[in-house]
């Protein structure tokens, strides 16, 4: 299946999972601070999906990036996570992860990025991480809004 096909199909089904599980989540549990939001604060908000492709070896590098310091930094610069995945087709699942993460607009977007990329703590994250080489080979990032009927705002 072709990338771009590939992540429509990804943002589709996170979206529906993501609406499905904040509406029980919200029937049963107070949010927490860590908790994605779902609905918009903003009519301006705006998905992104990225897909990195790592070098032969280290995706489990990425994951634990991701885990352990990634996700955090990015709730420090605005960023929403809205959900991480691995394909499931054997060629890609050794070497990509795809995500979808929220701004309040594309224009804080770029902000959001030159801010994150810029914070000391994530670049002392990403040499240490990358002491035993360079984890990621390339990056895809796609902007989306959504629909007037998408379940997801």
């Amino acid at each position: 299946m072709p990338r771009p096909v590939f992540a429509a199909t990804l943002l589709l089904a996170a979206l529906v999972a993501g609406s499905t599980r904040a509406t029980r989540a919200t029937a049963t549990a107070a949010p927490s601070a860590a908790a994605p939001s779902i609905s918009a604060t903003a009519a301006d908000r705006v998905f992104e999906i990225r897909t990195y492709t790592t070098y032969d070896g280290r995706l489990n590098a990425l994951h634990a990036r991701f885990r352990d310091h990634t996700m955090r930094i990015f709730q420090q610069h605005g960023m929403t996570s809205i959900g991480y995945w691995v394909p499931q087709d054997s060629a890609h699942s050794r070497n990509t992860l795809v995500y979808i993460i929220a701004h309040t607009s594309r224009e804080q977007a770029t902000k959001n990025w030159s801010d994150f990329v810029n914070d000391p703590e994530w670049q002392r994250v990403a040499a240490a991480s990358e002491a035993d080489g360079k984890i990621v080979a390339k990056i895809e990032s796609v902007f989306a809004s959504p629909t007037d009927y998408s379940p997801v705002k």
